[in-house]
Order: structure tokens, then sequence, then C-alpha cells
């Protein structure tokens, strides 16, 4: 369940419990979910209650509790619990391999965008006039519009040539004076241009905003010490396994994979990553995520393809769909980084 399908599923539960005479209220056009702030539990949480108690004449836990009531059992959700004031927390299920599988291949490079920061004015983002800043300024704002948000992406100064031209940066001009969120990464130590755009980005975007980046050569080796590296491999090997088994005479078909529980739960935990990688400002998240899908599918794509005379099996069919599900979701998530996803290295 994505977080536009989880809005949607308490959006439907609100207008059940108003239908229903349980709350006297105006149904929202939305409901916002979101990662749970400090005190929460599971996936996803939101505030809906909090906004309805007002004009509903009840305590906030009150009305927690009659949409938690509709929500229990609901498809994709396996718990339902309230914290605090009247925060309505959610633990998905892990989706079935298949199901999971279909959906990604459904959204493809979008799987995980959503609308949950949509309605809600403009984010206004501005950065220090250095490098590392406007490279995390032009992920955050990538990774919020993934999420719906209209952003505006200001920098203190105008920029450095080539942070544009090599390195990608796009900004939309010097802050106005409204209310903004600073970006303020610990700065580059050196400056990273020679290092060319993708391993200029990763090395910039990978460590948390407080940690100092590593600005070497070591972002360019292609070995498995790299995690850049092992992420666009296992991308490639992914789209290489796809080709070779269209050449075998066989395609893809989602089903029962084994064995594969980290695989699937990474790709099932893609959507809040995205979510909160925005709400936190924290591309550096994504970039870990990436590297932990990577590590879960290098692992399978040795069994996708069938062996000597083996013939193509719904085994392989199954593990092939599960291999380009997960290329398509480091493939869309490198491109929220600013980083080419190559189908050959």
């Amino acid at each position: 369940m994505t977080p536009a399908e989880l809005s949607r599923t308490v959006l439907y539960a609100v207008r059940r419990a108003v239908e229903d005479g349980e709350l006297a209220v105006a149904v929202p056009e939305r409901v916002v979910v979101a990662p749970p702030g400090p005190g929460g539990c599971g996936d996803y949480a939101t505030n809906v209650a909090l906004q309805l108690a007002r004009p509903a004449g009840q305590p906030a836990p009150r009305v927690a509790e009659v949409i938690r009531a509709r929500l229990l059992g609901a498809g994709g959700i396996s718990d339902v619990v309230v914290t605090g004031p009247g925060f309505i927390n959610f633990r998905l299920r892990s989706g079935a391999p298949a199901g999971l599988v279909r959906e990604i291949l459904r959204h493809g490079s979008r799987y995980g965008h959503g609308d949950s920061l949509a309605g809600q004015g403009v984010v206004r983002l501005r950065a220090a006039n250095e490098v590392r800043a406007v490279v995390h300024l032009d992920a955050v704002a990538r990774v919020l519009r993934s999420q719906g948000a209209l952003v505006h992406a200001g920098c203190a100064g105008p920029l450095v040539a080539e942070w544009g031209s090599v390195l990608g940066v796009r900004v939309d001009g010097v802050p106005d004076g409204s209310p903004d969120a600073g970006i303020r990464p610990v700065p580059a130590p050196s400056d990273p241009l020679p290092l060319g755009r993708d391993a200029a980005r990763w090395a910039l975007l990978h460590p948390a905003p407080h940690d100092r980046p590593r600005i070497d050569d070591g972002h360019l080796v292609q070995r498995e010490s790299n995690p850049l590296f092992r992420v666009r491999y296992a991308h490639a090997r992914s789209r290489a396994v796809v080709r070779n088994a269209a050449d075998l005479g066989f395609g893809a078909e989602p089903g029962a994979v084994e064995a594969q529980a980290a695989l699937v739960q990474a790709l099932a935990d893609h959507p809040r990553v995205l979510a909160g990688a925005a709400s936190h400002r924290a591309p550096d998240r994504l970039a870990r995520h990436l590297v932990s899908v990577a590590d879960a599918l290098l692992p399978l794509l040795p069994a996708v393809l069938p062996l000597g005379d083996e013939k193509p099996s719904a085994a392989h069919r199954a593990r092939l769909a599960l291999a380009e599900a997960a290329g398509t979701v480091l493939a869309g998530g490198l491109s929220l980084l600013g980083i080419d996803a190559p189908d050959h290295l």
C-alpha cells in the first residue's frame, strides 16, 4: 500500500464514520499521512483526528478510536494504534511478493511517489552558496516533489557555472525573503567536480548532512567496496537478465519467490523511505536505502536464468519479475538523487 492509497483509505473511513452518524463534521478533501514522529509507531501516522476533534465536539482520542475501528482489517493494513493526543499510527502488511512486484512494475520509476505533501503551499528552501549545500538543495527539492510538494529552491548567491553544467544542479533563483527551510550540511572538504556528476553527487549525498563527506577517487572504483558501484551494478545486472531472458524466449511473471524476504521487504519499504527522506529533508536516507536494495538483489541474480538445458519455469519467471522490479526501484531512486542509472557498466 502506497502513502497515497493509505491516505484514500483513511479518508474513506472518515466518510463512513460521518455517514454512520458517529462524527458530525465536514469530510476533508484529503488526509495527510507521513512517517510517525517521536512517540509514534508503525510505518505511517496521521493527525486527522486532531484536526477533526474541534468541529466534531469530541476529544481527539475519541475521534481517533472511531476512525481506527473502520480501518482495522482494511486491505494492506496489519495494525492501527492511537498514540499521544490522538495520532493514528499504521503498520502495513508486508505485501505478498507477487502483488508488490506488480505494483512496482505498474508504477515504474514513479513507484513510491505520492501526494502526501500536495496542497500545503510552496515549500521554500534556501542553501548557502557552497557546493554540497546546493547539491543537497537540488536533491531535497527532487524528493519533495516526488511527494507532491511545490518547491522553490533558492541559493544565497550566484551558482558556480560548473555546479549546473557538471553536477546538474538546478535552482529557482535567489530567495525572496519568505520563510524558508535552510539546507546546511557540513561543507565539502575539497572540490568534488573532478569526480564527475554521478560520483560527486553520491559523495555529497550518501553521508548524513551532519557528517563530513569523503571526496576521493574511491567513489570511482569498480569494486564492491564502493556503494555507488554496487547500486549501479545491481541495476545494470537486473536489466541484463531481462534482456537475456527475452533472448531465451521467456518474460517476467510475478509469483512466489523463495528465500527473498530481505529484498521483498526493502522494496516494500521504498515508499516509506521516500516519504521519510522528504519530511526530514534527508536524501542520505534514500541513498542508503538503495544500497540495501542492491545488496539484497545481487544474490538473487545468478538464479534468475535457467542453467544449461534447463527449461524456463514459473520460478524463473517470478525471479525475473522480482529482479526487474528491484532494478526499477534502483533506477527511480538514483534519478531522484540526480544520478544516472546506466543499463550497461
